[in-house]
């Protein structure tokens, strides 16, 4: 009989695919890892992983024992909620995945009001470059800018959103009003820095027109705001951050507009624990009426 510990193990490796982000994740050493690996795939007979490109990739008959793995994880978890009370208290640790600006300019100004009526949750903000994804348990919940095609995963469009061309009043007095796309290219641009754009809905330039370069590039949306507020050139922003600054107004607004959606993503496992629900409801109540 071997050890059912060892399943946990071999979740944390098939979904972080390396033994060391796995480790950590476990807070455990890397060699303890591949040693109970090495155990597991022994005890039942069957090569789980295979090596490529520095990762390790679930063999076929990997796959199907992380099916069944991630059956019996539910299963626990949904037991210990039971058992616990853990499904019904408003109380205890959300970790939540979103975008800077999401953050920042939508979810920041209704939290003192959420923590005042639950103060028992411990709410984490992630808003590190790439969303954590909650198939992975990496994240309880995350809003995305795709609904995810794969895992154990619930996804919701939260809501739709525009973006738009913004400058700031100055610089447009100082160096004219593009019309045109094709005037664009004359003035400062500020956008992403293309390599580390971590979503493809976030390259906005080339929807804008072809062959734009930026001359000032940020991994912060909140960075981009601030240059374009200051005066250093044109840039897209998020119409919920656009529109609420005074100081920015919005070029080629009809002709050159942008869409996105938000999307609520939780585990299938964990969408009905109180808390869960509850960080829900406050990213649904932040995201009604978005420009």
């Amino acid at each position: 009989m071997f050890d059912w510990d060892d399943l946990r193990v071999f979740l944390a490796v098939a979904r972080a695919r390396r033994i060391a982000p796995a480790a950590r994740a476990l807070g455990v050493d890397p060699t303890t890892i591949g040693r109970r690996m090495a155990r597991l795939s022994e005890q039942l007979g069957a090569q789980l992983f295979e090596s490529a490109g520095g990762e390790r990739l679930l063999t076929e008959r990997g796959q199907a024992l992380f099916a069944r793995a991630e059956a019996i994880e539910s299963a626990a978890l949904s037991a210990m909620g039971e058992v616990t009370g853990d499904s019904r208290s408003l109380s205890g640790q959300v970790r939540l995945s979103v975008a800077e600006g999401f953050a920042t300019w939508v979810l920041v100004p209704a939290l003192p009001e959420f923590h005042r009526t639950h103060p028992d949750i411990q709410l984490d903000i992630i808003t590190a470059s790439g969303f954590l994804n909650p198939s992975k348990r990496e994240a309880d919940i995350a809003v995305m800018l795709a609904r995810p095609r794969s895992g154990r995963l619930v996804a919701a469009k939260l809501s739709d959103y525009r973006l738009r061309l913004y400058a700031s009043r100055a610089y447009l007095e100082a160096h004219g009003t593009p019309t045109r796309v094709e005037q664009l290219s004359r003035h400062a641009l500020i956008s992403y820095i293309p390599e580390f754009i971590y979503s493809p809905e976030l390259d906005y330039l080339g929807e804008i027109g072809a062959g734009l370069e930026p001359a000032l590039r940020s991994t912060s949306i909140n960075i981009q705001h601030r240059l374009i507020a200051g005066g250093t050139g044109i840039g897209v922003l998020p119409a919920f951050i656009g529109d609420r600054d005074a100081q920015l107004a919005p070029i080629m607004a009809e002709e050159r507009e942008i869409r996105r959606s938000f999307w609520l993503v939780t585990h299938a496992d964990t969408r009905g624990l109180a808390r869960i629900e509850a960080v829900a409801a406050l990213l649904r109540a932040c995201t009604a009426g978005l420009p």
